[in-house]
């Protein structure tokens, strides 16, 4: 059991826990949620021992095994498999304790850690670290590749599955989905659901949060509110008790107004002072009930640009990818958030004035000079791209991790050098860009105030009316940076507080472009839905890389899909994206079927890929007659009848759920016209209700629909 009792705990100048109180039962699936930077990394720290309580009580058991997604970028040659398997610690304990019985020659102590690596499943370790892997999106071919071969994304997997391979009573998983396509997160649902452990976990994705908690915990105002049930559950919960403890605090101000009407008229007359006395103590001792005081929305909004070139760029016959020989590129400081070619520059500037390759790829933009050609060892992700985009687009990006689409928008931004082809920005071309890692984009040794003023420096145009230190504060402001956050240091900040701030510097520069890469993953449902209005009323060209589906449904109008070392508008919508996903899950059931077709001939998974295509598992084997042409047409005749036996009642299954979402859409959208209408109060609240109730059969229909046409396509 885990109790914080009357707990408080400060990070620098903040207090992010003032007297909380809390309890945390054995086995609970916990939801911790709260508006960024309202403490829900620092109750971590303080579970995981990174933080201490500076007042107050905090117990839990001490034989607690704990596990966490570490959030470091792995960088080791270790194999996928290795270093997954490393994340087991009771299993690496036995090992250790085994090698040094050996060296030792202790046949007792070899004895027992034979008895330890047996009790931590050592004969099973590896075929349950290659089944996480695989969970997570893996191929079965990159099982035993290097972790540094792997995109950022990919790497952050293999962490996550490092942590799911620590024998754990406590995992603490801080917004687990970031990194995760919509396969890998149904299967992280499905494993955290039998999880036996206490779960902790941070996200703002309503859906998830839903389908694995059971406790919702919320931070809000320095206090600790624990609910039972899941987010929807808390939601409706909270709403009920804001509306319960302000009716009761409209009633005690009632009453406290009438004793305090007959004090002010009767403490005067001595026939009444005795009664007016009395009321006087009636207040005193009565305990106050605070007002509800509800944060306001978050909302900004992007300035108009000044220009909006059309075409804003062009890309034509571009390959993307990385310079071998660029090893510093990763290290450029980036702070601007905007990547453009500076104009003007010399000439005659050699190749040694310049201490990165994408320094010299900007020179080469503006000078017309040509790109050196792809050398041996250079890695080529996309190649042979030619895009056009044009003003007021909103392109979502879509595409697998590790198909190239940061690449893609790193290259488009000029902070990573094109290999290949040509990229022409349009005149007065502004680009913003959001990178997946905050930190490419911040100092965390400064704070807000000093990036907005270096910031100020490098585009004198806009600090011309805008640059003064009380212009840039007030903006800051109006993104929540206010009194001493504004002086604190970015290094100290939430994941959500740095992500706002680099919105905050992209906003000011005023982009006719803007570059997403990920701008959700650490930002709240507010701020979320801030971000989506905001980009709804932009002026300029969106261009978004997200796994958001609430807001690539908000924002989008097109998809281009990265994939297979090209990029090509995707003909369709996200419903049509996911139908291509569960397609791509189809083809990967079938290699793990294949996979254990092999397993059970004697074969590894090393030569699967040489084991023969299904079409050819009628033909006969050594140690089986061969049959008749009759007998073999009978029995794939009896085969296909079999299948056709277990399709019939799916398809009849999805007929129906079709038939009925038609029906629940149809009824959505009767209902969502009446509410535009003037109804009376009692109709209104009535068709509201009615519409919640429609569109949360709608979901479940959907997500029936879903699972029967998948166990549909695993038939074949």
């Amino acid at each position: 059991m885990i109790v914080l009792n009357n707990l408080t705990l400060q990070r620098g100048t903040k207090v992010l826990l003032d007297a909380a109180s809390v309890t945390i039962n054995p086995g609970e699936k916990v939801a911790l949620v709260g508006r960024n930077g309202a403490g829900k990394s620092g109750l971590f720290g303080l579970l995981n021992g990174s933080l201490h309580e500076d007042a107050g009580d905090f117990a839990m058991p001490a034989h607690w095994r704990m596990a966490q997604v570490a959030q470091n970028m792995p960088e080791t040659t270790e194999s996928a498999t290795a270093f997954v398997l490393g994340g087991d610690t009771r299993l690496a304990q036995a090992q250790a304790e085994l090698q040094a019985a050996e060296a030792s020659g202790d046949g007792m102590a070899m004895a027992h850690a034979h008895t330890a690596l047996a009790d931590a499943g050592a004969h099973d370790a590896t075929a349950r670290a290659q089944a996480l892997i695989l969970g997570l999106g893996f191929q079965v071919s990159e099982l035993e590749n290097p972790v540094n071969s792997f995109s950022g994304g990919w790497r952050m997997r293999l962490q996550l599955a490092r942590a799911l391979m620590c024998p754990s009573d406590l995992l603490l998983l801080d917004e687990p989905t970031n990194h995760l396509d919509l396969d890998a997160l149904v299967w992280l649902e499905s494993w955290l659901k039998r999880y036996a452990g206490t779960l902790l976990v941070i996200s703002h994705d309503r859906e998830f949060l839903d389908a694995i908690t059971q406790v919702t915990i919320h931070i809000e105002h320095a206090k600790l509110t624990r609910y039972g049930g899941n987010y929807s559950t808390f939601e409706e919960l909270r709403a009920q008790q804001i509306t319960l403890q302000q009716a009761a605090f409209a009633r005690q101000q009632d009453k406290i107004a009438h004793l305090q009407k007959f004090i002010d008229r009767f403490k005067a007359k001595a026939t009444k002072a005795k009664q007016a006395q009395s009321r006087v103590k009636a207040l005193e001792r009565m305990e106050r009930i605070a007002p509800i005081l509800t944060s306001a929305d978050f909302a900004f909004e992007f300035i108009e640009p000044p220009q909006l070139p059309n075409p804003m760029l062009s890309v034509r016959d571009a390959s993307f990818g990385y310079r071998a020989s660029d090893s510093a590129n990763n290290n450029v400081d980036n702070t601007a958030s905007t990547s453009q070619p500076e104009q003007g520059s010399a000439a005659a500037a050699t190749l040694g004035d310049f201490s990165t390759s994408a320094a010299l790829h900007a020179h080469q933009l503006s000078t017309g000079q040509a790109l050196p050609p792809i050398a041996e060892g250079d890695t080529v992700i996309l190649q042979h791209v030619s895009r056009s985009v044009l003003a007021g687009q909103r392109i979502g990006i879509l595409g697998a991790n590790g198909q190239g689409k940061s690449t893609f928008i790193k290259t488009v931004a000029g902070t990573q050098p094109l290999l290949a082809g040509h990229i022409t920005q349009g005149k007065g071309l502004r680009i913003g860009y959001f990178a997946q890692q905050e930190l490419d984009v911040l100092r965390p040794d400064e704070h807000p105030l000093q990036h907005m003023i270096r910031l100020a420096k490098q585009h004198p145009d806009i600090a011309a009316h805008a640059g003064r230190e009380q212009d840039l504060r007030n903006f800051l402001g109006s993104f929540q940076f206010s009194g001493d956050m504004v002086m604190q240091s970015v290094g100290s900040m939430s994941g959500g507080e740095k992500a706002r701030l680099v919105l905050a510097m992209i906003v000011w520069q005023r982009p006719n472009l803007l570059l997403l890469d990920e701008p959700t993953n650490h930002l709240d449902l507010t701020t979320r839905e801030a971000l989506a209005m905001a980009l709804n009323s932009f002026e300029g060209t969106v261009m978004l890389v997200s796994h958001d589906r609430a807001l690539l449904r908000t924002v989008c109008d097109e998809f281009w899909l990265v994939g297979s070392g090209a990029v090509a508008p995707f003909e369709g919508d996200l419903d049509d994206y996911q139908r291509y996903l569960l397609d791509m899950a189809k083809k990967k059931r079938e290699s793990l079927s294949s996979a254990s077709a092999g397993s059970s001939a004697g074969n590894t998974p090393a030569n699967i890929s040489e084991q023969p295509d299904k079409q050819t598992s009628t033909a006969p084997s050594a140690s089986q007659p061969a049959l008749s042409g009759a007998e073999l047409r009978k029995q794939q005749a009896a085969q296909r009848q079999l299948l056709q036996n277990q399709r019939r009642p799916l398809q009849k299954q999805i007929a129906q759920l079709e038939a009925e979402m038609a029906q629940l859409e149809a009824e959505k959208t009767q209902l969502e016209t009446s509410l535009c209408q003037p109804l009376p109060p009692p109709e209104l609240a009535a068709a509201g209700k009615q519409l919640k109730t429609v569109t949360q059969a709608l979901e479940q229909a959907e997500t029936r629909w879903l699972e029967v046409s998948a166990e549909l396509e695993a038939i074949g």
